[in-house]
């Protein structure tokens, strides 16, 4: 029962961070004058929480071990990237926001991690890649859209709003995954 529990909520995380990213395509003044709070980055915040349980609950296999941590990390780094959001989005101004910008830009342990692999995800959306490979007989199909939304998200298909339509896919591609892998669970036991 879990384990349809944990894909429920993977698949409402990945809506919820999909929200999020249509949100922010809105651009930063429209982020900035979300009122009473930066619901952009509170969906990426849940959305990538709500990933947590099915990662690490995925298929205890070798593609696990490396997929599992990758997407910890990048879940890690997207979280931070989301405090420090918030941090700008609290600034009455541009000017105070430029300030802690210029402050903040100047540690990279902070600024590296969370400002510049945090946003690219990179490290996130390759440890979803590999998981997805757990599913290789059951699910070819949703396998193939994740590396094309892979490659959209790492600029190699270039996009506009790359982001929207890279996580559109990856939604649409761990759906199928589930679905595949759910029929044929039922079908392995006879029902």
């Amino acid at each position: 029962m879990p384990a349809v529990v944990y894909r429920i909520l993977f698949l409402i995380g990945v809506a919820l961070f999909l929200t999020g990213q249509i949100i922010l395509s809105k651009g930063n003044d429209y982020v900035y004058a979300q009122e009473p709070i930066d619901f952009a980055h509170w969906f990426l915040l849940v959305g990538v929480v709500l990933l947590i349980p099915q990662v690490v609950f995925f298929p205890k296999k070798i593609y696990s071990l490396i997929g599992i941590p990758l997407t910890l990390i990048g879940i890690t780094c997207i979280i931070g990237m989301c405090v420090l959001d918030f941090i700008w989005w609290s600034f009455p101004n541009q000017e105070t926001r430029n300030e802690f910008t210029k402050h903040i830009s100047q540690v990279p342990s902070i600024w590296k991690t969370f400002m510049t692999i945090g946003p690219s995800s990179k490290i996130f959306n390759l440890g979803l890649l590999i998981l997805s490979l757990n599913y290789l007989k059951k699910g070819k199909v949703g396998i193939v859209i994740i590396l094309v939304a892979n490659l959209i998200l790492w600029h190699i298909i270039p996009l506009p709003f790359r982001l929207i339509f890279g996580y559109a896919l990856t939604l649409i591609g761990f759906s199928i995954i589930f679905i595949q892998s759910t029929k044929k669970d039922v079908l392995d036991r006879g029902v």
